[in-house]
């Protein structure tokens, strides 16, 4: 593979500290890299060195020559006077930015529904993420730099966004570079990673999950300097391994080296205590939606507006539940009903005697009476001692080693409030509404600013947190990480998703189709409802055979990928034998989930 562009012995240093010292890497034709690493360890800066955007102190960044380099800053650079159009495709004439099967895929992706004479400074932050990005999509670029893409999008868009870049080359042309803490997206694009830390970069095969799986295997080496980092490391591994089948389908990811670290690592959480101990705070009531509804009243002469619609919902204590819809589609209604914030215009809200919920919002409005006290302060103000855990899991620990937990260090404990990074501030924030002992727990977007490690950081104490948590977050890791059950908000209706985010991509997409299909095809699927006693019987026979069938298959893709990672891999005709196998099994499975979409909507 030819070779792009390179650094050799970069040194980069600010005023109060060195951030890379003699760095050497390179990026080849083909390389799909997503670049990790705590904030402020210089993630940013070292794609804006190899962008050409900043000067290192030290060393040179050599590009091959013709190579054309297309960069993605983190922060908005789009002018205001600009409209959607003039911003995206320039003064092309429409004819010939139309005629042109890339840009009409992307503004297809990320502009659907866009008006395009609208000025660029009447777009919401997301909005304007999405012009920013068909700006860089829609140009033919060797490299791209993308500087933490996902940013204010939602999952249908980072979905997109992800299946673009890997049809956007072959296999062995163009090359990314990708900052992001989305660890969903880094898996599913990238087949390496660059780790950011200790003014180096150290590099790793593979996606998200291989490198979480390397990353072990060297701190397991390194002894024991690095011991809770390794144990943070290995429980998000065993969720890996024992989660999503598909996370394991590739082959950096040695499933037999997998099992063997995870052997004695226990189950991320233990649900019958933790719900146990939800019961004997909450009671068996939480709070439960009853035909709820809410419509809020026209602003104009035109019809009133219906948000949700007949929602029938019980939450349970211990609940973990994820919630999904688009931008606009009530998701911050309904949490409102269950807080107690929105009132319902139909049915009725029931709430448990003993119910005590806490928000944690995209505003750090909790953190406002505490700016200039130290971090340290301002828990023992709180309580001296807290508990986390359930049954003998549980542990008692001071405001010191709770902070130290949250990945806080001993100089940063004394540090006012007010001069704490975005993602501090966040964390803060988060132990701030945990330390009121809530047993109702909402996260609206709770990983904005946050690194991976820290993501992970928090997954971890939320695991022994002990009461119903329900979450709305476009961070389809974390979602699922954290949760164990998601619904959507679909056409004002909550429906549960037994497949998942996935389940919740294909809904939306039919739908996107029956909408550009007009209200024929509308007619058609609600008369297609309308089945006979027999019929519906029929229909869910045949569920339950898929669902069988389903399982059936997972354990056999299982088998498979395990065989092919024991497998001599220089018996090329064999591993590519027992590829084939899982393809087809994969296939099957396609098929069988979309038949199984099918039924669900009829019963």
């Amino acid at each position: 593979m030819a070779h792009l562009l390179g650094a050799e012995a970069l040194q980069l240093e600010f005023p109060t500290r060195i951030i890379f010292d003699s760095v050497s890497l390179g990026v080849d034709e083909g390389d799909r890299i997503g670049v990790v690493g705590r904030n402020g360890d210089g993630k940013s800066s070292l794609l804006a060195m190899l962008a050409g955007r900043l000067e290192p102190n030290s060393g040179r960044v050599t590009v091959r020559r013709g190579v054309d380099v297309g960069v993605l800053d983190q922060g908005d650079t789009l002018d205001d006077a600009d409209t959607v159009a003039s911003a995206v495709v320039g003064d092309l004439p429409e004819h010939e930015w139309a005629g042109d099967p890339r840009v009409r895929d992307v503004t297809a992706g990320l502009l659907a529904g866009f008006d395009w004479h609208a000025s660029i400074s009447s777009l919401s932050g997301g909005q304007r993420r999405r012009v920013s990005l068909a700006k860089l999509l829609i140009g033919d670029h060797d490299v791209l730099m993308l500087d933490e893409p996902t940013n204010h999008l939602d999952v249908e868009a980072i979905a997109w966004l992800a299946d673009h870049l890997k049809r956007r080359w072959s296999t062995t042309s163009g090359a990314l570079l990708v900052v992001t803490h989305d660890r969903w997206f880094l898996d599913e694009v990238c087949t390496r990673t660059w780790e950011v830390h200790d003014r180096i970069v150290e590099p790793f095969d593979g996606g998200y999950a291989a490198y979480i799986l390397q990353r072990v295997e060297r701190d397991r080496m390194a002894a024991s300097s690095e011991a809770k980092r390794q144990n943070l490391a290995k429980k998000e591994l065993a969720w890996l391994r024992r989660g999503a089948p598909a996370r394991t389908s590739k082959p950096q990811f040695r499933i037999d080296a997998a099992n063997a670290l995870i052997a004695d690592v226990p189950e991320i959480r233990d649900p019958v205590a933790l719900r146990s101990l939800a019961v004997s705070r909450l009671g068996k009531d939480v709070v439960d939606l009853l035909d709820a509804s809410v419509t809020y009243p026209s602003t104009g002469s035109g019809a009133d507006t219906a948000v949700l619609t007949d929602v029938e919902w019980r939450i349970a204590p211990g609940e973990r539940t994820g919630i999904l819809g688009v931008n606009g589609a009530g998701k911050s209604t309904l949490l409102g009903l269950v807080s107690g914030t929105v009132l319902p215009t139909g049915g009725r809200v029931k709430r448990g005697k003993t119910v005590k919920v806490a928000t944690l919002t995209q505003r750090l409005d909790e953190l406002e009476e505490h700016l200039d006290s130290p971090v340290r302060v301002v828990l023992e103000r709180l309580r001296t001692t807290y508990t986390f855990g359930a049954g003998s899991k549980s542990q008692e620990l001071t405001p010191g080693q709770l902070l130290e937990r949250m990945g806080f260090t001993s100089p940063q404990l004394s540090t006012p409030v007010k001069d704490l990074s975005g993602g501090q501030k966040r964390r803060l924030q988060l132990l701030l509404v945990l330390l009121d002992q809530p047993n109702v727990l909402i996260l609206d977007e709770p990983t904005n600013d946050l690194d991976t490690d820290m993501l992970a950081a928090i997954e971890d104490l939320l695991d022994s947190w002990p009461g119903t948590l329900l979450v709305v977050s476009h961070d389809r890791y974390f979602l699922e990480r954290v949760t164990d059950q998601q619904y959507a908000i679909l056409d004002g209706r909550l429906r549960h998703l037994p497949g998942g985010v996935d389940e919740y991509l294909r809904l939306r997409h039919r739908q996107q189709e029956q909408s550009a299909a007009g209200p024929s095809a509308s007619v058609s699927a609600a008369r297609a409802s309308s089945l006979t006693g027999s019929e519906l019987r029929t229909a869910q026979k045949e569920v339950s055979a898929i669902e069988r069938r389903l399982a059936k298959l997972d354990a056999l893709i299982n088998a498979a990928h395990q065989s092919i990672a024991e497998h001599d891999q220089d018996d090329y005709e064999g591993v590519a034998a027992l590829t084939g196998k899982v393809d087809e099994l994969q296939i099957e499975v396609a098929g069988l989930e979309e038949r199984w979409l099918e039924l669900s909507e009829l019963v």
